[in-house]
């Protein structure tokens, strides 16, 4: 959903005459949402039913994006991103805990990283299937009345077929023993995000982070996160459990995923313009475009538990990191106007097969640390971090992008005619898409097509001088991210058929002795595990995962 937004930006920015400001909230408010309710959700999935809040929150997710299609103002639009954020937060922790809990620890690898590739896959899907409704906009614009709406219309169909999926395959499984819902908690968190990321979000509008209209709400959500972590640690019923961050394994993994999503996010906020505007290639074209992003990942990442048992944790997931680093690098210096599209696409390529290598060995190590029974608020949350990593991805780096990209222009704007308008001026500086715009109308209105023409030329190499920025920033947290794998991710040894850790404990390290449990798959499986080995994990797995019989 977040990529088939991206690819159609540009046509709801000139649609709903939206500015970077509120194109940068399009795709925040649901971020934000998402992030600030997904450990509360994964709480209840543990408390009521994993199965019942997964569908809940899929209808929920088909509605808001109804709702979308529709707006008809940018700040309706960002409204309803929020409350497809709500759906959507019930989600993806909900179907990372199923997976913990109805797969064994030897298979968990396996099954996570089919999990990050169904991910993989859809980051091709959004921008092709965006593409192609954006050039066919009668096959929704008749209900919708606008060329964009068939990209949120799409949701319910796919969230349709999820739902009957669900109902045939999936088993409900919940926590044995409950807690109480932590609605102080939840409060706290989601006014902290609120403020953190508004900070960021409003530096675009002023173009700088050194302004107390910035750095007060940054600066007070810091402190209120803060104050949440610190109550949460003390809480006897916390939805965000503090104390996973004591497993090295789980604070490395967790650290270097929200590193990558934060650099994934800026750069794919960023490409659909080069693509669309400066290449001038059609929201179809585009969309293809980022088809070898995902191949390299579903390639990847459900092979990465092969890899994992072959040559460990550490060097599959430093090298996935490296990949990553080297495609940002080659992006930095290679992306220029006329660059060969098999470079781009084959740099896209190995982004996305660095990223599958990462993703899902990240998530299996920190689904198996997790016990069975909070499987869904610990999925939370690792979801959560990262997302908010991905959130500030995309503030941080279109803010830089505005910034740079109005610094850069600024030449070029002093070359047009004096009695040109400041106003338009000013509209220019936003964004590139705003740029063509203006010198558009302007050459209908007398101004000299030569002069518009080098401006234009101006502003798209301005662009692009700018992109190389924040894309280096981009490679220089993702060089980060691996030197920190390298160094820090402790030597873990992957769970073995019969001789494995079950979820709940750490995977075994160095100098470290492994835990035994018999999978279980029933609860007589799991009962006579539990008697053999006296283990207090094995009949949390047989209270946690009680199959139907036919299932059984």
């Amino acid at each position: 959903d977040n990529t088939i937004l991206n690819i159609a930006l540009p046509t709801i920015q000139r649609d709903l005459n939206a500015d970077a400001s509120q194109l940068l909230w399009a795709v925040d408010s649901y971020i934000l949402v998402f992030a600030a309710l997904l450990f509360t959700w994964g709480v209840l999935g543990d408390k009521y039913g994993r199965k019942r809040i997964l569908t809940i929150g899929l209808i929920t997710f088909a509605l808001a994006s109804a709702l979308c299609a529709f707006a008809t103002s940018p700040e309706q639009l960002i409204l309803f991103r929020g409350l497809m954020g709500i759906g959507g937060a019930a989600v993806l922790p909900v179907t990372l805990a199923v997976i913990t809990v109805v797969f064994p620890p030897h298979e968990r690898g396996k099954a996570i990283g089919m999990w990050a590739g169904a991910v993989g896959g859809a980051v091709a899907l959004g921008p092709v299937l965006g593409g192609l409704l954006l050039e066919n906009p009668q096959w929704t614009s008749w209900l919708t009345n606008n060329d964009w709406g068939g990209v949120f219309l799409i949701n319910v169909p796919i969230v349709i077929v999820g739902l009957v999926g669900i109902f045939m395959v999936v088993p409900e499984t919940k926590n044995p023993h409950p807690q109480r819902l932590d609605i102080p908690g939840l409060i706290i968190s989601f006014i902290g995000l609120v403020l953190f990321v508004y900070g960021i979000i409003h530096a675009s509008s002023e173009r700088t982070f050194l302004t107390p209209s910035v750095l007060i709400p940054m600066a007070l959500g810091a402190l209120v996160l803060a104050g949440f972590v610190i109550a949460e640690a003390r809480s006897d019923h916390r939805s965000f459990d503090v104390t996973l961050f004591k497993n090295r394994g789980y604070t490395v993994s967790l650290t270097v995923v929200t590193l990558a999503f934060f650099a994934m996010n800026g750069i794919t906020f960023t490409l659909p313009f080069f693509l669309q505007t400066l290449r001038g290639y059609s929201t179809l074209t585009a969309g293809l475009c980022f088809l070898p992003f995902a191949i390299g990942q579903i390639l990847a990442a459900p092979r990465s538990a092969g890899m994992v048992n072959r040559f460990g944790y550490k060097v599959v997931m430093a090298g996935g990191m490296a990949i990553v680093t080297l495609a940002l690098l080659v992006l930095s210096f290679a992306l220029h106007l006329d660059t060969p599209l098999w470079l781009i696409l084959l740099v896209f390529f190995f982004f996305g097969f660095g990223m599958g290598n990462v993703m899902a060995p990240a998530s299996t190590v920190m689904q198996n640390v997790l016990p069975l029974a909070r499987a869904g608020a610990g999925s939370a949350v690792q979801n959560t971090v990262r997302q908010v990593g991905g959130a500030l991805g995309v503030a941080v780096i279109g803010t830089l992008l505005a910034n740079q990209y109005a610094k850069n222009l600024a030449p070029s704007l002093d070359s047009l005619p004096a009695q040109f308008p400041s106003e338009a001026k000013d509209a220019m500086s936003n964004s590139i898409i705003a740029t063509v715009e203006v010198l558009q109308r302007a050459v209908g209105q007398g101004l000299p097509a030569s002069v518009a023409e080098t401006v234009k030329n101006g502003a798209f190499t301005a662009y692009l001088d700018a992109s190389h920025v924040t894309t280096l920033v981009s490679a220089g947290l993702a060089l980060v991210a691996a030197l920190i794998l390298w160094f820090a991710l402790p030597q873990i040894t992957p769970p073995q058929k019969g001789v494995h850790a079950p979820a709940g404990r750490p995977l075994a390290t160095e100098g470290e002795g492994h835990a035994h449990l018999t999978d279980a798959h029933s609860r007589a499986e799991a009962d006579d595990a539990a008697g053999e080995l006296e283990d207090s994990y094995a009949r949390e797995a047989a209270e946690e995962y009680q199959p139907e019989p036919d299932k059984a």
